[in-house]
Formats: structure tokens, sequence, C-alpha cells
């Protein structure tokens, strides 16, 4: 069970370091909101996956 939750954070570290190639490169205002939208989005799947790890295993 632990693998799938390390493969989910592992894909969304991966995905948060495109959305920050993507954000380095913007050409508006609105592409760098949408990047960093993203990018928090994925943050805050991260923290809620190591959450749950964190409780089942307590």
């Amino acid at each position: 069970m632990n693998s799938r939750r390390d493969l989910l954070i592992r894909g969304s570290e991966k995905v948060i370091g495109h959305y920050e190639l993507l954000l380095a490169n913007a050409k508006t205002e609105h592409e760098r909101e949408l990047y960093l939208q993203r990018i928090e989005r994925e943050r805050r799947l991260i923290r809620s996956l190591q959450w749950e790890l964190d409780h089942r295993a307590a």
C-alpha cells in the first residue's frame, strides 16, 4: 500500500517540476497564476498523502 502512495507522491513531485519549468518561462501573468495554482494543488495532494501515511503508521 505504501508503494502506491510513494508512486503518487513521486509523480506529483515530477509534475511540480514540470510546472516550475513552465512557470519560469511564463509569458503572461495569467500563465504564472495558472502554474502557481497547479503547483499548489500538487503540493496539497502530497501533504494529504503524507498525512494519511503518518496517521496510519501511528
